[in-house]
């Protein structure tokens, strides 16, 4: 995919900002147990994708209702939907200074479409922006960041054209408002989930 960053300014990418504060004490805590000096760039890229995915669930695999809006958020509440994990990948990477952006596919369900949020981080020594998913597995669909190849997309989600399903290939520095404005809109996730969500961009 030809990606589109949403700003030329690299620094964006690596803002601690209301969403991803990774300045936060919580942050910043969570980030001294998963990195250390003697890590290479993709051995921490793998441990927090490792972390995001299968130690934070996604609020609907559990039935949770309570909604997390912020990076923060999600580690002390200890689950997110998509939207949020892919705060808190950001803010963790961000935090160790590899830059890290937001991207979204718009999925389709039984009698509606969806958007889904991923990530995409910036491999310095390949200079190039690979995709990771930390959405969590699925039956059958599980996602992987592979060290030895970390430019081999591995997506929980495979976009279907013929279902009118999109790979945007936008990279975000900032989530877009209709994702944050959903979460901020409501209280209750599981019924974000069934009938809330934004269908496009």
């Amino acid at each position: 995919m030809n990606y589109q960053l949403e700003t030329e300014d690299k620094q964006a990418y690596l803002a601690s900002t209301k969403y991803m504060d990774w300045q936060h004490p919580l942050i910043q805590q969570k980030a001294a147990e998963l990195f250390h000096d003697g890590q290479s760039e993709l051995e921490k890229i793998k441990a927090a994708f490792t972390f995001v995915r299968d130690s934070i669930p996604h609020t609907g695999d559990i039935g949770g209702h309570d909604i997390a809006h912020t990076a923060v958020e999600a580690l002390e509440q200890g689950h997110a939907v998509c939207y949020v994990k892919s705060m808190l990948l950001a803010a963790l990477l961000r935090s160790q200074g590899i830059a890290t952006g937001l991207c979204y596919q718009r999925l389709a369900r039984a009698n509606d479409h969806i958007i889904h949020a991923l990530n995409a981080v910036y491999l310095s020594d390949m200079q190039k922006w690979v995709r990771v998913d930390a959405r969590g597995n699925l039956p059958g669909k599980e996602a992987e960041f592979y060290i030895d190849a970390p430019d081999k997309e591995q997506l929980v989600f495979r976009v279907r054209a013929e279902m009118d399903e999109i790979d945007y290939p936008t990279i975000y520095a900032e989530p877009p408002a209709v994702t944050t404005n959903v979460l901020e809109e409501n209280t209750d996730c599981a019924e974000v989930l069934k009938c809330k969500l934004p269908e496009r961009l």
